[in-house]
């Protein structure tokens, strides 16, 4: 059977049955384990499944994000490669917002290469990460902590956000319409990644190719109100079509040639 049309069997009992174990998939397919856990690494790195220990499951539906935990490890090759190529954009002595999510704690890691920032964050994973430059100024918002992933949020939060005017918004997002609608799951969330971008010059954006369609139900904004969008492979034509008419850049960083590629749009 070809690779191709196992894939497509593997993605329909999944949605079937929810979740599947590799063990079931050897028994059905007749194929070795270490076939099957090729097979499902590539459909988790298309976005198209969530590997788990042991098996596969549905991507989170529009109501409930991945566990902190797996978002961590998620594609995280991808998300460090874009966001050295982020960092790039921004320079040496400036001031910066970094919300909450795992890619924006990688742009923070590529960020430790850097001198004389200013950070304001509520991502506490983001703070510890830039602490041992004695150089940065890194402050923390004030709020209510999630336990699940250290982020901070609220109207205290916001208040707070509030008092900056910044040069630089680094926000992450959970998925991206392909009418351009950006879309997140927790409302405080949101409002608090709206506040950094409204008190920011320019909105520097991270998402790797598993955010484009995925579904989330509250509404952050529009791709058009980002300056500029970081990713990993081009997006579909829908999406670049609405990343020109919002005049919105657009960075992609090609793990094939090694290199980063910066197209304007």
């Amino acid at each position: 059977m070809p690779q191709s049309r196992r894939h497509e069997l593997i993605i329909e009992l999944i949605r079937q049955q929810g979740f599947v174990t590799t063990e079931s998939l050897v028994q059905h397919f007749n194929v070795t384990p270490q076939t099957i856990r090729r097979d499902l690494n590539d459909l988790d790195q298309q976005g198209k499944i969530t590997r788990h220990h042991g098996g596969a499951g549905l991507t989170n539906s529009s109501t409930e994000n991945t566990h902190y935990s797996e978002r961590k490890h998620h594609l995280s090759a991808e998300k460090d490669r874009i966001a050295l190529e982020l960092v790039t954009h921004i320079p040496n002595n400036s001031s910066l917002f970094i919300d909450i999510g795992t890619s924006t704690e990688s742009v923070a890691r590529a960020l430790l290469s850097h001198s004389n920032l200013k950070v304001v964050t509520n991502n506490i994973h983001v703070a510890s990460i830039l602490l041992p430059r004695e150089d940065f100024t890194v402050i923390i918002a004030g709020g209510e902590v999630r336990h699940r992933d250290g982020g901070i949020i609220g109207e205290a939060t916001r208040d707070f956000i509030n008092q900056f005017r910044m040069d630089f918004a680094v926000t992450s997002i959970s998925g991206i319409d392909m009418d351009g609608t950006l879309l997140d799951f927790d409302y405080h969330e949101v409002r608090v990644a709206q506040t950094m971008m409204n008190n920011a010059r320019r909105t520097l954006t991270i998402a790797d190719h598993s955010k484009f369609g995925r579904s989330a139900m509250i509404r952050l904004g529009h791709v058009s109100e980002i300056d500029v969008l970081f990713t990993d492979t081009a997006p579909p034509v829908p999406l670049m079509q609405q990343l020109k008419a919002g005049d919105t850049e657009l960075v992609v960083c090609e793990a094939e040639t090694a290199q980063e590629s910066a197209e304007y749009i």
